[in-house]
């Protein structure tokens, strides 16, 4: 990458090499920004982390480091010791706004980076039952697993994003006989919902919507082909539902999997992983069912897979669910799962290393629940249903930006209040609006009718105030933190950049006039500087599916 920082890690790598011929580790070389802006521009403590192998005091291995970092970094226009051994850069005007012409030439593709080199990944998520409306808990997992994808895709990273669809058991004939329940008191006739079933409008609307299209002949008709039509229609229409509010959302699917394909050709796929399973001695009979030994490899109780009626459990197919995935040539799977599927994660794991894989070819990141809260208190159900808020209501509420942008700011594994009071504010208070308005201060600033054409030109050298450094430095790091945001698939970092970049940027609208008919060589440059923080903000804010607003 081309970031400051990296150049100077880069750089102190090179040098401890060659003063101690010592080759740094991993995440030896260490370079901040200090939070004292008179300390420096960026800052390492490596002499501390070489003290104890070199058995010798931080400030004198900085001392000798300095004149190599001199050599091998022209980029400081000051290296110097402070402290107990701290080096702190001063970066020349110069290089700094070096990365404006990087982001003007780069343009969209701008915090796109290779750290990923083409490795398949391959990342399940909402995967909700097709047996209702999506809610806000589906909500927060896909635009966290939408975001996920983003980074990884720009890191380089092969992504594929899958929805794996539950088609399959008790909670689908559940499905099929609320709609046959529904459809029968939609012509008068005696209906009785199953305990179990589904009592939500959206289901008495399906319902509705079937009897209108094909009369009453569903009646009289065969009870299993009944049975069997209304699955299948009712899995089609939820699905189509749930596919539209996804797309509201931002959110869209490479593939979707279906649990009943692996049912297909008489479980083809689950009965090979089954006999896979056998023939490694991995499984034996108990009591009529059939038991995984999954203890052996670290669960704390085995597993039934097959129950003495002869039915599969919910793990067994979700086997041969993984393993399919892997067949299809991904080295790595990334699922997002509620967060009461913890000891679940144990059982899968085992599964895969069970059958030979890598035990940590899957990753799972659990999502913790979220309360939705308005004027202080905790708001449970639709006012307009007296159900669940759904997907479509909190973006018809809030807006889908301020929806996306609130889940993905909040590590997915914490607990999450959702200020909805909030959400809604066009004030600076709320962070989505904040973001979005240096964005569409940027734009207005390049685009008022008496704003002078920018001309680009070879370096910036009269960007020297104190906030433009800032800024540039703000943006100059932005792959480095797309390509970290990656790799530890936390998009709430995007959304912290974003946060620094308009605190920065409105710090600077504010202090510095960026247009000045008497200054024509410095204004041309400082709307440099703007068009460059434009682009990085409008990609920042895309990873995040969050939109880039020209007015407001």
């Amino acid at each position: 990458m081309s970031d400051i920082s990296e150049k100077i890690r880069q750089a102190v790598s090179v040098s401890v090499k060659e003063a101690f011929d010592i080759e740094p580790e991993g995440n030896m070389v260490m370079v901040e920004r200090p939070r004292d802006p008179k300390m420096g521009d960026y800052s390492t403590n490596i002499a501390m982390r070489l003290a104890k192998s070199l058995h010798r005091k931080p400030a004198d291995i900085a001392a000798d480091l300095l004149p190599v970092l001199e050599k091998n970094l022209p980029e400081a226009s000051s290296i110097s010791v402070a402290g107990a051994g701290f080096i702190n850069f001063v970066i020349s005007e110069t290089a700094l706004s070096a990365v404006i012409n990087t982001i003007l030439d780069q343009g969209d593709d701008y915090g796109k980076n290779n750290t990923g080199n083409g490795e398949k990944i391959l990342v399940e998520y909402v995967s909700a039952n097709p047996t209702g409306d999506l809610h806000c808990g589906h909500a927060r997992g896909a635009a966290w697993g939408d975001a996920v994808t983003r980074v990884l895709k720009a890191s380089g990273y092969d992504v594929l994003r899958e929805y794996y669809v539950n088609d399959a058991g008790n909670q689908i004939e559940m499905l099929a006989l609320s709609l046959i329940a529904r459809y029968n008191e939609y012509f008068g006739q005696p209906f009785e919902l199953p305990e179990d079933g589904y009592h939500a409008e959206d289901v008495k609307n399906i319902a509705i919507d079937i009897a209108k299209q094909d009369g009453d002949k569903w009646l009289t008709a065969d009870p299993e082909e009944r049975k069997a039509y209304f699955k299948e229609e009712g899995i089609k229409r939820e699905l189509a539902k749930i596919e539209k509010d996804l797309e509201l959302y931002r959110v869209s699917f490479d593939s979707w999997v279906h649990e009943r394909f692996f049912y297909e050709n008489d479980g083809l796929r689950i009965e090979q992983v089954l006999q896979t399973m056998k023939q490694k001695d991995l499984t034996y009979e108990k009591d009529d069912a059939l038991w995984f030994r999954s203890t052996q490899f670290g669960d704390d109780k085995d597993r039934v897979l097959k129950k003495a009626s002869g039915l599969l459990t919910y793990l067994t197919p979700d086997i041969a669910n993984h393993v399919y995935k892997l067949e299809r040539g991904y080295t790595k799977l990334i699922d997002l799962w509620g967060a009461d599927h913890h000891s679940y994660v144990t059982r899968m794991k085992c599964a895969l290393e069970a059958l030979g894989y890598p035990r940590d070819c899957l990753e799972v990141d659990l999502i913790q629940m979220v309360r939705m809260v308005e004027n202080g208190e905790e708001v449970k159900m639709s006012k307009r249903t007296g159900n669940a808020i759904t997907l479509r209501e909190l973006c018809e509420d809030v807006g889908v930006d301020a929806a996306r942008y609130f889940f993905v700011s909040k590590e997915v594994g914490t607990h999450m209040d959702f200020d909805m009071n909030l959400a809604r504010e066009k004030s600076n208070d709320n962070p989505v609006y904040y973001a979005q308005y240096a964005y569409t201060r940027m734009f207005n600033i390049l685009h008022k009718e008496d704003t002078p054409a920018f001309e680009r030109l070879s370096q910036y050298d009269l960007l020297t105030d104190a906030k433009e450094a800032a800024l540039l430095k703000q943006i100059s790091e932005f792959p480095k933190v797309v390509a970290d945001a990656a790799k530890n698939r936390m998009p709430n970092r995007i959304c912290a950049f974003c946060q620094s970049l308009a605190r920065d940027f409105h710090s600077y609208y504010n202090s510095c006039r960026v247009s000045d008919p008497e200054k024509p060589e410095l204004t041309n440059q400082r709307l440099g500087l703007v068009n460059a923080c434009m682009i990085t903000m409008k990609n920042a804010l895309d990873l995040i599916g969050v939109s880039a607003p020209e007015k407001m």
